[in-house]
């Protein structure tokens, strides 16, 4: 068995005999399996390799489609089956991305921060955050980037220069304990934080509580009166939770006339899950 891919158009073929076909058309599902070849689980095996191969298994990716309403209930099965459900006069699949702790600071960033303001990436790892800060601070603000690691500075500007974005930010490589020696004080709009260690390299190199603590302070002083600072923390069998407990333990120290400090716990997942910590400077 197999299936032969030409544009958006997937054909399956059982001992070279196509048997059945999937295609895409303006967002719009169609398939057929040839009679004598229906209701053994091929309609599934397409309709899978047509989501994936356009995204709609991503649990990253925000996708639609749509197909025809059903004709007979072994369609309406395997409509179902993908969660394509009934809107008006056809179906309709739709999925958003899965809601996680870099995505949840990302959504409370673009509600409170305005295009045009200076914001840092403490820890750029491969440069999504950083892509993400210029994205927000738009032609008109800047953003500055920094990791110990030059594999990660590298990955970074390449990420921007690909995007377009390099008149925006820049990476530089630093120890994020030093953050108070690259910018003015009071200067920034919002300083991310997404600590742990720089996804595909050596997971032995991670940061550590003291270091990030300093960087932490740091950050604070850097920033401006209603700005923030938004950090994820991380625990785990490699990097312990020495630094998580650290950084929480400097947060719930900081006095209240000064800053307000939000914990966000996602309570029905796993203890050592990342923890989106939040601080707005009065």
């Amino acid at each position: 068995m197999q299936i032969r891919c030409e544009g958006t158009v997937y054909t399956l073929y059982k001992e070279k005999t196509p048997i059945g076909t999937a295609r895409l058309e303006e967002g719009t599902v169609w398939v057929e399996i040839t009679p004598a070849w229906r209701r053994r689980g091929y309609g599934s095996y397409l309709l899978k390799e047509l989501l994936r191969g356009n995204g709609g298994l991503d649990p990253k990716a925000e996708t639609r489609f749509t197909a025809p309403l059903p004709a007979d209930d072994a369609a309406r099965a395997l409509a179902a089956k993908f969660d394509f459900r009934p809107d008006g006069t056809r179906l309709v699949r739709r999925r958003v991305p899965d809601l996680s702790a870099v995505g949840l600071c990302h959504e409370f960033l673009a509600a409170h921060l305005a295009p045009g303001g200076f914001y840092i990436d403490a820890t750029c790892g491969n440069g999504h955050d950083t892509e993400f800060l210029c994205r927000l601070a738009g032609p008109s603000g800047r953003v500055l980037a920094l990791d110990i690691q030059p594999r990660a500075v590298a990955a970074t500007n390449e990420r921007l220069a690909a995007a377009g974005l390099e008149g925006v930010g820049h990476a530089i490589q630093a120890d994020h304990a030093r953050l108070g020696e690259l910018a003015e004080a009071g200067s920034a709009d919002c300083v991310l934080f997404n600590f742990g260690w720089l996804p595909g390299a050596d997971h032995g190199v991670h940061s550590t509580a003291a270091g990030s603590v300093t960087a932490l302070k740091a950050a604070l002083a850097l920033l401006k009166p209603r700005g923030i600072l938004a950090a994820v923390l991380y625990s785990g069998q490699v990097i312990g939770d020495s630094e998580r407990q650290a950084a929480l333990a400097f947060f719930r120290s900081l006095p209240l006339t000064e800053y307000t400090v939000l914990v966000c716990e996602f309570a029905n997942w796993a203890d050592t899950a990342p923890l989106p910590c939040f601080i707005l400077k009065r």
